[in-house]
């Protein structure tokens, strides 16, 4: 069936505050001028200060949700954020085969540091999401999580990048920001070549949902048929023009806008 525009599906969480999870992917996925639909795999308590409860949905109500979007809608590329649970995860998998292009963004820590998801579920990204993936999007710390290596210079995200697609990832974007310095770098890995790309730091409290923000615009892109190198370019664009319009709502650390304007 032809959609009267591209659609694209977030599996991921909500966050109270609006700064991160399903409410972020959504904004991005718009500003992307794509249709934007959602799967809730669990609701968080959180502001700008911190996570306070996670709730983790029942993995049967996930997997209604994705299977309801699919069936009717349809979609056109698809990412996953917070997962909450093994249990959940696995399901999550079982009900993105054969449906893509998928981004998995491995949330598996919040903004403040609370864990959102336990080694069992990080088990299943290894063996059951990455080989679906087209594109994993790890910051440094997903990164070594994931691949049992220290992450902590370009050297180190070189090689977790090729780890990752050994792992059966399509491709790998290790995200740069927490490294220290003035300048961010963000490696791309392929199967035919790695891209490197830098930027200046740009100086500002508001970061809160920036990894949704990176993998929602790239899946986007994706959905409006971009190749995943154009599809990156977009989505760090993006990051860097939602940083700049962040928003210095509460006491803690503020949002990005993934709407804001250049």
């Amino acid at each position: 069936m032809q959609r009267p525009r591209p659609v694209a599906l977030s599996v991921a969480g909500s966050d109270s505050g609006g700064g991160a999870g399903v409410l972020a992917d959504a904004a991005a996925f718009r500003r992307e001028g794509v249709w934007a639909t959602i799967a809730i795999t669990a609701v968080t308590a959180q502001n700008t200060l911190g996570v306070t409860r996670v709730d983790v949905l029942e993995p049967a109500l996930v997997r209604a949700q994705i299977d309801a979007v699919v069936s009717d809608i349809g979609v056109d590329a698809v990412k996953t954020g917070m997962l909450g649970s093994a249990a959940v995860a696995a399901t999550v998998a079982d009900a993105l085969a054969g449906v893509g292009p998928l981004v998995v963004d491995p949330v598996l820590r919040s903004s403040s540091g609370a864990a959102l998801l336990d080694d069992a579920g990080l088990d299943v990204y290894r063996r059951r999401l990455l080989p679906l993936a087209v594109l994993v999007t790890p910051n440094l710390a997903e990164a070594a999580a994931l691949t049992g290596l220290a992450v902590s210079d370009r050297r180190g995200m070189a090689a977790a990048g090729e780890a990752l697609l050994a792992m059966g990832a399509g491709a790998a974007l290790v995200t740069g920001g927490h490294l220290p310095g003035d300048a961010v770098a963000d490696c791309l890995v392929t199967r035919e070549r790695t891209w490197w790309w830098d930027a200046p730091r740009l100086a500002s409290p508001h970061t809160h949902g920036t990894g949704c923000v990176l993998s929602a615009a790239i899946t986007a892109r994706l959905a409006r048929g971009d190749t995943l190198a154009a599809a990156v370019r977009v989505g760090r664009a993006a990051v860097r023009r939602a940083i700049r319009a962040g928003l210095g709502f509460g006491s803690g650390v503020g949002p990005v806008d993934p709407g804001g304007r250049p």
